[in-house]
């Protein structure tokens, strides 16, 4: 018959030794999970029921970052992050990405991921958040996107007043359209390419506040943008296109947006005319992104809710690439050289951070007066 060691030990020796051992072991677990349960309150307080939610002043809307969100290669949260001390974390599983804060400014930053998709559900889920109050926020999109060589030149910033959808149609194979079409892309429940009697459906084209673009345009065109050799370089190929020769500038122009990643002049063509078509020969198409229709749509959702506010909702696209390729150069060669060499990354999301911050910093100095006020109105009365 076995003897239990313990019973060996007339002094208790080994008892005391093992009941000092669980001591120590729930000491150390009480604390680790009293640390643990600090950690996340400092995080996530705002959500305790009764707890009044944070007033938002400024959303800066991003889709992607490379690696991590400081200390590395920047994608386009990682300046907004670092320069905005947006140290505050906010847990977000719902979504693709944390959210962090300056609570002392108000500034709010979110990494949507690419695609409508993304940006569409991760703009939702924000709106819907109990923790944050975004009924006085302005929200501002600051990514990177391609662009005309017709009309910009790489590291541009371009701010919008319409937001184009393009994957809302109905598509035949270019080898299988009739003759006399001038493409094979057609809008939904048309009769042919840029039907005129077509209405749409009403998710095609979205005009921002035109009024609020026209004041962060004022507010930052002569915002001095940099201009490094290497991109200089770059757009030296570009000997057809005036514009694209251009040192980068704020501008105004149109966004396109759609989950292909297209290029070549005959689809830059197409882009043009989409643009025109949807927006009655108002809008020139300037820019190439994925998300922002996706984020307008659940934004424009959450304002009928009393979320947010639409009208309070900007847009700015800088230009990292171009949407063509210049002559003698083939719209594959191009798109597979671009894939391996962004020369204007680095200097679009500085452009996006200059020109997107001059508008946050402003909104957030002025914020007694732009937090009821729209910052038009008191150009209006002066």
């Amino acid at each position: 018959m076995k003897t239990n060691y313990l019973s060996r030990s007339k002094d208790g020796r080994f008892i005391s030794i093992l009941k000092r051992i669980s001591l120590g072991l729930f000491i150390f677990t009480l604390a680790a999970c009293q640390q643990q349960s600090m950690e996340q309150t400092t995080e996530t307080d705002t959500s305790t029921p009764g707890k009044k939610p944070i007033e938002v002043k400024v959303v800066v809307v991003t889709m992607f970052e490379f690696g991590e969100d400081s200390g590395d290669e920047p994608g386009e949260f990682q300046h907004w992050k670092e320069r905005q001390k947006l140290n505050k974390r906010f847990p977000f599983p719902q979504s693709h990405h944390d959210i962090f804060m300056n609570e002392e400014t108000g500034v709010l930053g979110i990494v949507t991921g690419m695609g409508t998709s993304r940006s569409s559900s991760a703009i939702m889920a924000l709106g819907l958040d109990p923790r944050f109050d975004f009924s006085h926020a302005y929200w501002l999109v600051a990514g990177i996107s391609g662009g005309d060589p017709h009309d910009t030149s790489m590291g541009s910033a371009v701010w919008a007043e319409y937001l184009i959808d393009g994957d809302f149609a109905h598509e035949i194979d270019a080898r299988e359209i009739p003759t006399d079409w001038k493409t094979g892309y057609l809008p939904l429940f048309s009769k042919g390419p840029y039907d005129p009697d077509n209405q749409g459906t009403g998710s095609e084209v979205f005009q921002l506040n035109s009024k609020l673009t026209d004041w962060a345009f004022t507010l930052t065109k002569n915002v001095e943008l940099t201009e490094p050799e290497k991109m200089k370089a770059s757009r030296a190929h570009y000997v057809d296109f005036p514009n694209a020769l251009k040192s980068p500038s704020v501008m105004k122009g149109e966004q396109l947006a759609g989950m292909t990643f297209w290029h070549g002049e005959l689809l830059n063509d197409w882009a043009n005319d989409w643009v025109s078509y949807w927006t009655k020969g108002k809008g020139n198409f300037v820019t190439s992104a994925m998300e922002d229709t996706g984020s307008y749509q659940s934004l424009k959702y959450l304002t009928a809710a009393g979320k947010a506010d639409i009208n309070r909702f900007m847009v700015l696209r800088t230009v990292s690439n171009y949407t063509m390729p210049p002559k003698g150069v083939t719209a594959a060669e191009n798109l597979l050289a671009d894939g391996e060499d962004y020369s204007g990354m680095g200097v679009a999301l500085e452009s996006a951070y200059r020109v997107g911050s001059t508008v946050v910093d402003k909104l957030v100095k002025d914020w007694a007066t732009y937090r009821d006020q729209m910052p038009y109105e008191e150009m209006e009365t002066n």
